[in-house]
């Protein structure tokens, strides 16, 4: 079975343009390691940090994640989680995500994931009103995805979907977006500590004592296809969630 990653960066570190944004990156980097992430699964691409090949850092969601949390061997979620207070989520797909047919029918199914669950958040295909925070769906090259951690009570911003995936079936564009938008709410992989489980190679992203806390109710080991956050995913996908991922989203959302 052929294994696709989440994310295609390249395997080595490229530095940022500019100062400014050298020194930002600089200290997102300390403090992914002062957290515990291993160095090695840091990558700075395209003047940003990146951690575990497709989530996305800010500098602000990397202090966060020095001010609180719990030591643990386990992980499946940050420490940098959605507010309550946030009770709408717009998602946004820009006119080149639209042009792509299975892209966009991914997306309404991702979204129809998240609703069917109760959450204590919707939701909803952009543009639209009443939106508490917003995300926009971008497409990138290749046949991953990326995407990032909250930050400030508020889910990543962004999204960011390859254009390869639509020559694939509308069940995998619908498993990687809704995977992506996982990232988005607070959800690290669930085979973080050995990719090589859903991958075929790859090896342990960092349990991080603040930033991979396990959620009880959930497995602490990985299996293929046990849960839509497992980091890479199979042309066999159905883009449902398994029962560990409701347990999970039901825990904290």
């Amino acid at each position: 079975m052929r294994k696709l990653s989440m994310a295609l960066l390249a395997g080595v570190a490229l530095v940022g343009c500019g100062v400014d944004s050298q020194v930002e990156n600089q200290e997102i980097v300390s403090n992914l390691v002062e957290a515990g992430f291993p160095a090695d699964d840091i990558l700075v691409h395209e003047g940003e940090v990146y951690v575990g090949l497709d989530a996305h850092v800010t500098l602000e969601a990397s202090r966060e994640m020095l001010q609180t949390g719990k030591e643990t061997a386990e992980q499946y979620r940050t420490t940098n989680l959605v507010a309550t207070t946030v009770t709408k989520i717009c998602v946004n797909p820009t006119s080149g995500f639209n042009s792509y047919t299975r892209l966009s029918q991914g997306l309404d199914l991702a979204i129809q994931n998240y609703n069917g669950l109760g959450l204590s958040f919707t939701m909803a295909r952009g543009p639209t009103t009443g939106c508490s925070a917003n995300i926009t769906a971008q497409t990138m090259s290749g046949t991953g995805g990326s995407a990032g951690f909250p930050s400030g009570g508020k889910p990543y911003g962004t999204i960011n979907i390859g254009t390869g995936l639509n020559s694939y079936s509308v069940d995998v564009n619908e498993h990687v977006i809704t995977h992506e938008l996982g990232h988005a709410i607070g959800f690290r992989h669930s085979d973080y500590y050995n990719r090589a489980i859903s991958c075929g190679s790859g090896g342990n992203e960092g349990a991080s004592t603040v930033g991979a806390i396990h959620i009880p109710g959930t497995p602490t080991t990985a299996t293929v296809g046990g849960s839509i956050m497992n980091s890479c995913f199979r042309s066999t996908e159905t883009g449902e969630w398994t029962s560990s991922d409701k347990t999970a989203l039901y825990y904290l959302y």
